[in-house]
Parts: structure tokens; C-alpha cells; sequence
């Protein structure tokens, strides 16, 4: 299964920007997405910011994220739903 994550742009150089994922800041590749500004919210896949997202919509991914997680660390690392 494949997975694209909200990430916030920091910086960006050109085609390439830095962006926060959770807690790790990544470079990523805005080739795709060359609209995509600072402060912009991105879908990061590979390396790849893959689309502009509405803050909103990150912020509740995130929320979903660690919900997710949350539960995985209380049942023993066992995957949800199992």
C-alpha cells in the first residue's frame, strides 16, 4: 500500500522546497506541483509533493494520522482492526 502525507512548505528553491512531515523536515521535489508556495500545504509521496491540499484538510489527515497510531501503540503494535 502506498501512502502520501500533508506536509507544510518551509522553503523552496526553485522546483525544490523543504517541508515539515509530522516532526521531520524532508526536501522534496515540487515538479508536480509548481504552483505550490511557502505556506502552502502539499501530498507528499516519494520524495514528491503530488498535489496542493486546503489546510484544513492536512490538519485533519494529521488528526486521523495519529488517532491511527495512537491505538497501534495500545494494542501492542498489532495493525488496527486485526
Amino acid at each position: 500500500m502506498c501512502l502520501a502525507l500533508p506536509a507544510r512548505i518551509e522553503e523552496r528553491e526553485e522546483l525544490l522546497a523543504w517541508v515539515v512531515v509530522g516532526e521531520a523536515r524532508l526536501r522534496v521535489s515540487l515538479i508536480m506541483t509548481p504552483e505550490a508556495g511557502v505556506g502552502d500545504w502539499v501530498l507528499v509521496h516519494a520524495g514528491f509533493a503530488i498535489r496542493v491540499v486546503a489546510e484544513h484538510d492536512a490538519l485533519e489527515t494529521w488528526k486521523f494520522v495519529e488517532e491511527v497510531e495512537s491505538r497501534a501503540s495500545g494494542s501492542g503494535g498489532r495493525e488496527v482492526g486485526a
